[in-house]
């Protein structure tokens, strides 16, 4: 392998653990499957590595299967996962050092254009998560890294027009899901009263911000005490929040930008840990007011470790 080789490919990592990190929706499996892409480079011989045009590509394409695979597993693996199964969240200041930029993060239907940091959003990979795995890999792979359908039918199986149908059908999934979407400003105009209800626990005033349909789930992974089904319905989410900030009144809440807008992480006084991440989903209803959709609240150790004091390297 020439050394112009070698650094090509180590420069691909960020983006290739961006990539598996919007395929698989969490930091852990996106490493291990950009590890064993990388493993399976190393495995090859020096001629095998000669004959390799391009070894993004090439990288690019082993990430992809091996995400693929894994997304067909991990449906087996949730069915069996302790309560509810989130989207790891990621701080909003390190999207660009753990993952590099894309080349081109931007949906192709210019009605659901997302940025960079919305791309590893919750909202969004919540919705990822409702996809096929075949979709999400398509999705992810032409609308956010705008891999060409003759590569991304390659990496899937499919041929290059399927690959287009799968496209424009996660496309159209997402597109309906974001529906009513509301402008970063306005989703943290609404967290902001949303915490003021709670921090006064005013009852009245924090079912006021929730939608009358809004949902919370709460991820734990059976690590740590969280509620295993969702909690429907708005008297029913802001009682269940207001009991938990009477029963913790030491818990600590602070602000922390994330490709939603403003999430509240929070822990004990000391601030030495983080002991979850909220995040909001805001929509606008029927008569276009902003409301709280949904109430997502990542307590799983394993999906928190980006936002501890001590945060590990990407590398």
């Amino acid at each position: 392998m020439t050394l112009a080789q070698a650094d090509e490919v180590q420069r691909e990592r960020p983006r290739l653990l961006g990539m598996a990190f919007r395929m698989l929706g969490s930091f852990a499996d996106a490493e291990d499957a950009v590890q064993e892409a990388y493993l399976r480079w190393h495995k090859q011989g020096d001629d095998e590595r000669k004959r390799i045009h391009s070894p993004a590509a090439w990288l690019t394409r082993v990430t992809s299967r091996i995400c693929l695979d894994e997304l067909g597993s991990a449906r087996v693996r949730r069915e069996q996962y302790v309560g509810e199964w989130l989207p790891e969240p990621v701080p909003r200041g390190r999207v660009s050092e753990l993952f590099g930029e894309p080349r081109d993060v931007l949906l192709a239907d210019p009605l659901g254009r997302v940025e960079l940091d919305e791309s590893v959003s919750t909202a969004l990979l919540v919705v990822l998560e409702s996809l096929s795995p075949a979709e999400r890999v398509v999705f992810v792979l032409h609308d956010v890294f705008a891999v060409p359908f003759g590569e991304i039918a390659d990496i899937v199986g499919r041929t290059p027009d399927a690959c287009r149908q799968l496209a424009t059908s996660a496309r159209r999934h997402v597109r309906e899901r974001r529906a009513g979407r509301v402008s970063t400003a306005v989703h943290d105009e609404v967290v902001q009263a949303f915490v003021a209800a709670c921090r006064g626990g005013d009852l009245a005033a924090l079912t006021a911000v929730l939608d009358p349909a809004v949902e919370l789930r709460s991820d734990g992974g059976g690590f740590v005490s969280a509620a295993r089904k969702p909690v429907r319905g708005a008297l029913n989410v802001a009682r269940f929040l207001l009991g938990i900030m009477e029963k913790q009144p030491d818990t600590v809440v602070a602000a922390e930008l994330t490709g939603d807008g403003i999430a509240l992480r929070f822990g004990p006084g000391s601030g030495d840990t983080v002991a979850g991440v909220l995040n909001l989903h805001v929509r606008q209803n029927e008569s276009g007011a902003p409301h709280i959709a949904d109430v997502w609240i990542a307590m799983n150790p394993e999906k928190l470790t980006l936002w501890q004091p001590s945060r590990p390297s990407a590398d």
